[in-house]
């Protein structure tokens, strides 16, 4: 079917909510691109451009969401990452050229991407962004963006650590840059009602982020918490208080069979869900209704997807959704 012309929606003039990335695998430069697709007989195509690992389980399942999306409803869906912002702008255009008729895109680095994004609303194919950079989704003509609100999750994440008794904060980043990261230390601040302490990591070298996190616990025993932004840099975290024997509490971003598998045994004590699977399959739908009856969704607010909290109270539940890849 013939892709309608671009409809300036007056969602479009309201800011949509803050969110983001990341990772739970939220995402990291990777050499090269993870490509993936779900072959459909619909005559309508979709890229999904994102800014994930490979090899990432936190974009695995949003990958797994977009393709079941597309094999539901009988649409095309494209998946390919990068971590690198520069490649993931390539992708995008690239997507542009094949004319495909909707992009679904993550911006954990919304300036690298500006153009790239414009490029495809000035070529009227509408945009959905998804997991970070919300709060700039309508300045680049996209039509809609899903995720949760970072400083709304952050915020949850302070509060429940101040309830569990913390009072000084390590929050680990494990990437540079991703504004959706920085949101969400900069809400924990606020639910803890005091200043969370930064840590930069790398999250394509787990051993060396271990022992960076272990020599911080080393040398102030004064922390009594460290928050992970990201669901594979939560068990090593909780392997460095080990390493450093420190009784700090390990709380996370994101769920993966790690996490969940430290929550049931008390090793971490909570995750931070924002729901990835949706994340994925919640744009397909989106694009699919704009490109056959020009509905669009959010009424210029974000659909937000999380956050939600897993602990030891319902952690068994989400267990097995999380091993068939949906959670």
């Amino acid at each position: 079917m013939a892709r309608p012309k671009r409809l300036l929606a007056l969602a479009l003039a309201a800011p949509l909510l803050l969110s983001a990335c990341s990772t739970e695998n939220s995402g990291g430069g990777d050499e090269g691109g993870d490509s993936g697709g779900a072959t459909a007989s619909g005559d309508l195509e979709f890229a999904v451009v994102t800014h994930g690992s490979a090899g990432d389980a936190f974009w695995d399942v949003v990958q797994n969401g977009a393709e079941a999306a597309g094999e539901d409803l009988g649409v095309g869906v494209d998946y390919q990452s990068d971590g690198d912002p520069q490649r993931q702008s390539q992708l995008i255009e690239a997507a542009v050229n094949q004319d495909v008729d909707g992009i679904v895109v993550s911006m954990a680095n919304p300036d690298a991407l500006e153009d790239s994004i414009g490029a495809a609303a000035d070529a009227g194919i509408p945009v959905i962004t998804i997991n970070s950079g919300g709060d700039r989704s309508a300045e680049f003509g996209a039509i809609g963006h899903v995720g949760q609100d970072e400083t709304i999750a952050g915020i949850g994440a302070g509060q429940r650590l101040a309830a569990d008794g913390a009072q000084n904060v390590l929050c680990v980043v494990h990437e540079p840059g991703n504004i959706g990261l920085e949101q969400r230390c900069a809400g924990a601040s606020q639910g803890l009602g005091t200043d969370v302490r930064l840590l930069q990591v790398d999250i394509n070298d787990l051993q060396s982020a271990q022992s960076t996190i272990t020599s911080q616990l080393q040398s102030d025993p004064s922390i009594d918490a460290v928050l992970t932004l990201n669901s594979a840099v939560a068990p090593v975290a909780a392997s460095a208080a080990a390493d450093a024997g420190s009784d700090a509490e390990i709380a996370t971003f994101d769920l993966n069979g790690d996490v969940i598998a430290a929550i049931q045994d008390g090793t971490i004590s909570f995750a931070v869900d924002q729901q990835q699977y949706e994340q994925g399959y919640l744009p397909i739908v989106m694009l699919k209704l704009y490109a056959e009856n020009l509905n669009t969704v959010g009424g210029g607010q974000a659909v937000l997807t999380g956050p939600g909290i897993v602990d030891a109270e319902n952690v068994d539940e989400i267990a097995d959704l999380a091993s068939a890849g949906t959670r």
